[in-house]
């Protein structure tokens, strides 16, 4: 009994189980084509699934690719000119058609779906361009595989320099581990910023050291925007045609060079309206008897006052004399017929000495 029962309860849970299973593989970004072979001029309808909902979505035909090694060369390996956005429904899904073009590098080629903002995912799908040449790919340096083991950070700070406009500068700094069968020696990573939804511009750089497989490493590398940079950021890292990290980064506004053109804009009118008025000033005609020409007359000078005598004795000082009579004697009046003199008088003469005798006058009745 035991014989029937257990194998009729696997069959059972394989069943339930299976579709449950197919499904989980399925989940995540894939991208499918309508025809796998095209030519020069033609185009395909590009349909994807599993992509996060409303997500700004960048399609591109690329060469020198295949869906296990990713795009070798990056962008530069793709048909820039003729790709195509498209942004992902509710559901994460997408449906457009994509026009074929030769990419610049031989095939293999594949059709390159990647997200522009937000967090990186992208996949790649298998596509013939009918007439492009086609050759093999590179071999691979070495077996091992970079993987990212840490969440990815940018440190670092600005400072006087980066608020008068010079060029912000980070580190990013990241935890990987070598998940493959061999080493792998002085790596060569690509950093791409991007501002917005335009492309990332990418430079390449180069870690100096050895990483042994199953072994992790702190890798540290610098990431620098041109000069008076500011806006939100994406900085991409990718190796061997991968993309290992995608951090955003914020960048402020320099407004110290906001502040020099508005200083500017205040100092250069009042300087150049000074300099005029002083070059008016110059060359005015003087008028002759204007203000400029008027002669300016000799002050009188000032007698000095004589010094008060000073006293011996510690007292105050002693007044002054009074000032000499100084008036004039009319020249028809000698000094004795003057009016108000002894001889000017109008009165009879009487005698004022003491010793004439007083005589009592008595009043009548009236």
């Amino acid at each position: 009994m035991r014989r029937i029962v257990l194998p009729a309860l696997a069959a059972l849970l394989l069943a339930l189980t299976g579709p449950a299973g197919q499904a989980g593989a399925a989940v995540g970004p894939a991208v499918k084509l309508s025809v796998s072979q095209a030519g020069t001029g033609g185009s395909v309808t590009v349909s994807g699934t599993g992509w996060r909902p409303r997500a700004l979505l960048m399609m591109l035909v690329c060469g020198r690719a295949t869906p296990a090694r990713g795009v070798i060369g990056g962008t530069n390996s793709c048909a820039n000119g003729d790709g195509r956005a498209v942004t992902t429904d509710a559901d994460g899904r997408f449906s457009r058609k994509l026009p074929v073009a030769e990419p610049p590098v031989p095939c293999p080629c594949v059709v390159h779906v990647a997200t522009v903002t937000g967090a990186g995912a992208e996949a790649d799908t298998v596509l013939e361009v009918a007439g492009h040449p086609v050759s093999p790919l590179p071999a691979e340096r070495s077996a091992g595989r970079l993987a990212v083991l840490s969440d990815t950070r940018l440190t670092g700070s600005g400072g006087l320099l980066t608020w008068f406009g010079a060029p912000p500068s980070r580190t990013l700094v990241l935890t990987v581990g070598n998940t493959g069968a061999g080493a792998i020696e002085n790596p060569v990573f690509r950093v791409g910023t991007a501002h917005g939804v335009f492309a990332p511009e990418w430079d390449e750089r180069q870690w100096h050291g050895t990483l042994q497989p199953g072994k992790k490493a702190q890798i540290e590398l610098p990431v620098e925007l041109s000069a008076g940079a500011h806006g939100d950021y994406t900085v991409t890292l990718r190796y061997a045609g991968r993309v290992l990290a995608v951090q955003p980064w914020a960048v402020g506004r320099p407004w110290g060079v906001t502040l020099f053109w508005i200083l500017l804009c205040l100092v250069v009118p009042a300087a150049l309206f000074r300099v005029g008025m002083a070059v008016v000033d110059r060359v005015r005609p003087r008028r002759p008897g204007g203000a400029g020409h008027r002669r300016r007359l000799p002050r009188p000078a000032v007698r000095p006052r004589p010094p008060l005598p000073r006293s011996r004795t510690g007292g105050p000082p002693a007044p002054a004399a009074a000032p000499a009579d100084t008036t004039p004697t009319l020249p028809w009046f000698t000094p004795d017929s003057a009016p108000g003199g002894p001889a000017g008088r109008s009165s009879a003469p009487h005698d004022d000495s003491p010793t004439s005798p007083t005589t009592p006058t008595t009043k009548g009745p009236t």
